[in-house]
């Protein structure tokens, strides 16, 4: 099908990353470190439990999770698999999250082993902690690599948090934040934990009195509701998303199971005007209302934000130089050089790409029309759940915005052009979606969109994170509670 039918098919990619990052950074794959208000002890009368929950979005049950936690002789261990049927604009895929850890008595990490699997796509992590360095190997279908993050105290697993909160005494009204390793970015994030009020909730139809606790990570808020035996009775989340406490027999009851809504749909945002032809405006004008921005990049070369208007002017690419006009010295350029464990510039398949695709005395603008044209012919635009790295998309030959943006970021770098992820929202068709697309250096940064072909980018393209992939985080706060009016465009 043309691309011009596909494009809300395909930018789904942002939104489904984020939801990714939230079961990671909320349930499954984040790992604390620096606990800086209190001292753990190893922790004493915690019991051996065998725990089922369904997962509900919007009353429809759409998975279900199943942890255990048991002592041995160094510790605990904990297993925690999760399943979801997900629905991304009528396209169903089975996801299947798998996180096994052992730990210390006072439930500090030793080593973890997780895995996330979505039809072709399957992505594996272990870990172990020695000394002040916590090392990760990852896999998937593209090459193993090792990652040596260096931590200031021996790190805590997510799953453990209520344990680890009921060990610290804490009472109402008190709160505890330390910082989290999210292996999904690759990145360290701030986390609040808050002890709140006894609550009467209904759980399988019983009421039940239970402690709620709220989590506050990158703006979102996540509650969870904790029995009197110390056991997480009901969690909820992002997009309608939460987790009930169940029997196993009805967790694993295939009878009442069905596809979430449409989350792609469901974290779009309807436009109040329709746009014809957004590739040839020159301005775009829109109000923000319904979210807390400071923590965003709303303001950039295209983009001004004041009095909560958000005013985006196109870019020119005349008066680019012949010849790239940075130190690649300069400390300002290095970062957006460099490769990441995502974006592996370095990697021999993506230089393999660039030497037989760009001149090296290109002009730099001349260098990116052709990586983009390559893109274009030889990766296939399809959706895909996954956590994108670019030598898995180049490997798969296939993704949505973020392979198209980690993929060329990659490309641009290997060949001495300093790129940036960015990720936001885009036009589409009467509604703005969640998107990805790329900031390149060809003498001033110019935004670039691979994925449709843009160079640059239409000014619907409406930026509220800049960076690497673990910016798109920043999002995480926004959905479901930003508000957007188109106030002028030409």
């Amino acid at each position: 099908m043309p691309l011009c039918k596909n494009k809300s098919f395909l930018v789904a990619g942002t939104a489904l990353i984020l939801l990714f990052a939230a079961l990671l950074a909320v349930r499954l794959g984040v790992f604390r470190k620096d606990l800086p208000e209190y001292a753990f002890n190893p922790v004493k009368g915690i019991s051996e439990r065998d725990s089922w929950m369904n997962i509900v979005q919007n009353g429809r049950k759409i998975g279900f999770s199943h942890s255990v936690l048991s002592k041995n002789e160094a510790g605990y261990n904990l297993r925690e698999n999760v399943f979801m049927k997900i629905n991304t604009m009528g396209m169903i895929q089975d996801i299947n999250l798998n996180t096994q850890a052992n730990l210390n008595p006072d439930f500090t990490l030793r080593t973890f082993d997780f895995g996330i699997s979505s039809g072709r796509f399957e992505f594996k992590a272990t870990g172990k902690v020695s000394g002040k360095i916590l090392s990760i190997h990852t896999q998937d279908s593209g090459t193993p690599r090792k990652i040596d993050i260096s931590i200031k105290k021996k790190p805590y697993i997510v799953a453990g948090v209520v344990d680890v909160v009921l060990a610290a005494g804490l009472k109402e009204g008190e709160h505890i934040s330390f910082e989290i390793f999210d292996p999904a970015t690759m990145s360290q994030e701030p986390v609040v934990v808050k002890v709140g009020e006894k609550e009467e909730i209904s759980i399988g139809g019983t009421r039940q009195t239970a402690v709620k606790m709220l989590l506050s990570f990158k703006g979102t808020k996540q509650d969870l509701w904790i029995g009197d035996n110390g056991e997480v009775l009901k969690e909820q989340g992002i997009l309608g998303i939460s987790l009930e406490k169940t029997t196993r027999e009805d967790a694993l009851s295939g009878r009442s199971l069905q596809a979430s809504e449409d989350l792609t749909k469901i974290a779009s945002l309807p436009s109040n005007v329709i746009i014809d032809n957004p590739e040839t405006l020159s301005l775009l004008k829109v109000k923000i209302e319904g979210v807390k921005l400071e923590s965003l990049k709303m303001n950039s070369e295209r983009q001004t934000f004041e009095n909560m208007i958000l005013e985006i002017k196109k870019e020119s690419l005349t008066g680019l130089p012949e010849h790239s006009n940075l130190n690649k010295n300069d400390i300002k350029w290095l970062y957006f050089l460099k490769p990441t464990p995502f974006i592996q510039s370095d990697n021999r398949k993506i230089l393999n790409v660039v030497l037989n695709t760009v001149n090296p005395s290109d002009p730099p603008l001349v260098k990116t029309r052709k990586i983009m044209n390559w893109i274009d012919s030889n990766i296939k635009k399809r959706p895909v759940i996954s956590l994108p790295d670019a030598v898995s998309t180049l490997e798969n030959r296939a993704g949505d915005c973020n392979e198209h943006a980690v993929l060329m970021a990659a490309l641009a770098r290997a060949a001495g052009i300093p790129a940036k992820i960015e990720a936001g929202l885009v036009y589409l068709n009467g509604n703005f979606y969640y998107h990805a697309w790329n900031l390149l250096y060809l003498g001033k940064w110019i935004t670039v969109d691979s994925l449709f072909g843009q160079m640059p980018a239409d000014v619907t393209h409406i930026r509220f994170s800049t960076g690497d992939q673990k910016e798109q985080l920043d999002l995480m706060g926004i959905i479901g509670n930003l508000k957007i009016k188109v106030m002028e465009y030409k």
